[in-house]
C-alpha cells in the first residue's frame, strides 16, 4: 500500500458522533479507531488509515449525548454495533485499533465479538480498571466498573486514593505510581478483572513504551503477550523502553503538551515507536501476516 488513495468522509450523528472515512472505490478491510480517556474522535488517526485503503470508522464513545458523561459502565455493545456498520460497508476483515482506555475497549471487544479478526492496542492495559470521571448518574465515587457487556458490569480493579505524587505542585503529574499502587492495594481484585485475551479468536499486535508514565503499558502489554503465548494464539509485541504513552504514527501530529500530565519518553522516541509500528499495523489490518510471534 505505499500509494495513498483518495478518500471519502461522511459525518455520523447517530447513534454516535464519528466520521466513516475510505477508499473512494471502497475497501474489505474495516477498522474501528478508539481514542484513550480524552473521548475525542480520531478524525486524523482514521484519515491516516483510509489513505492507506481501509474504511476507517472513528466514534465518540462516551461523553456524547446518550452516553455515559464519563467512562464508567460503557456498554461494549457500543463497539460492537460499530463493528455491524463496518460489516454491513462490505468489510470482510474487521480490526479495532485503541489507545489507551481505547485500548482497554479494543480488547475487550476483541474478547467478546468474534467477527474482530485483529486487535491493535497502543499503550494497554492487561485488566479492567474502574470508571474515569463521573458515572451515568454523574457521580465519581464509589468506583464503578468502565464496562459492562449485556447491561452487566465487568470486574474491576478500583484506585486507591490515598495515593499522592511525589511533588504535587511542580507541574504535570506522572501517575503510573497510582496505578502501580492500586495494583497492590486491590491485589485481590487482579484475577477477576484479567482481560482474558487468550479467549479472543482475534490476531493481537500490542504496542508500548517503557518508559509510559502515565500506566505501566510495557508490563501490561507483556502480560498480554505472555497469556496468549501460553494457549499457543498469535500476538506481536512492538516497543521502546524510552518511549513514552504516546506514540505517533507516521503522517500524524506532534502530541500536545498536557498541563495535568506526564506521558513519558520523548517526542524522538514515541515517533521511532510509531514508525517502527506503522508497517505491523498495516500488515495486521491487510492480512494478519503480522501476527506471527513477535518480541
Amino acid at each position: 500500500m505505499s500509494v495513498e488513495a483518495d478518500i471519502t468522509e461522511r459525518e455520523l450523528t447517530h447513534p454516535w458522533e464519528g466520521v466513516l472515512i475510505a477508499p473512494v472505490h471502497g475497501s474489505e478491510v474495516g477498522v474501528l479507531v478508539l481514542a484513550g480517556s480524552s473521548g475525542r474522535v480520531e478524525r486524523e488517526r482514521a484519515r491516516i488509515l483510509a489513505r492507506q485503503g481501509f474504511a476507517a470508522l472513528a466514534i465518540r464513545w462516551f461523553g456524547g449525548p446518550g452516553q455515559p458523561p464519563g467512562i464508567c459502565e460503557v456498554p461494549l455493545e457500543t463497539f460492537t454495533a460499530a463493528v455491524d456498520l463496518l460489516r454491513l460497508g462490505g468489510a470482510r476483515r474487521i480490526g479495532v485499533l485503541g489507545f489507551s482506555k481505547g485500548a482497554e475497549a479494543a480488547l475487550l471487544t476483541a474478547v467478546h465479538d468474534p467477527r474482530v479478526d485483529v486487535a491493535i492496542a497502543l499503550s494497554p492495559t492487561s485488566r479492567v480498571w474502574c470508571n474515569v470521571g463521573p458515572g451515568r448518574d454523574g457521580a465519581h465515587h464509589p468506583y464503578r466498573s468502565s464496562w459492562t457487556w449485556r447491561e452487566r458490569p465487568l470486574p474491576f480493579v478500583p484506585m486507591d486514593d490515598s495515593w499522592a505524587p511525589a511533588e504535587p505542585d511542580s507541574g504535570p503529574v506522572a501517575i503510573r505510581g497510582w496505578y502501580e499502587r492500586s495494583e497492590r492495594t486491590f491485589a485481590r481484585s487482579l484475577a477477576s478483572a484479567e482481560i482474558p485475551v487468550e479467549t479472543a479468536r482475534a490476531d493481537l499486535l500490542l504496542v508500548a513504551g517503557g518508559d509510559d508514565a502515565m500506566w505501566p503499558s510495557l508490563p501490561y502489554a507483556e502480560q498480554l503477550a505472555q497469556r496468549r503465548r501460553s494457549v499457543g494464539a498469535t500476538v506481536r509485541l512492538i516497543a521502546r523502553d524510552d518511549a513514552g504513552h504516546r506514540q505517533r504514527l507516521p503522517g500524524e501530529s506532534p502530541a500536545p503538551a498536557s498541563p495535568r500530565f506526564r506521558y513519558g519518553g520523548t517526542p524522538e522516541a514515541d515517533a521511532l515507536l510509531g514508525r517502527a509500528a506503522w508497517p505491523y499495523i498495516l500488515d495486521a489490518l491487510g492480512d494478519g501476516r503480522a501476527a506471527a510471534d513477535g518480541r
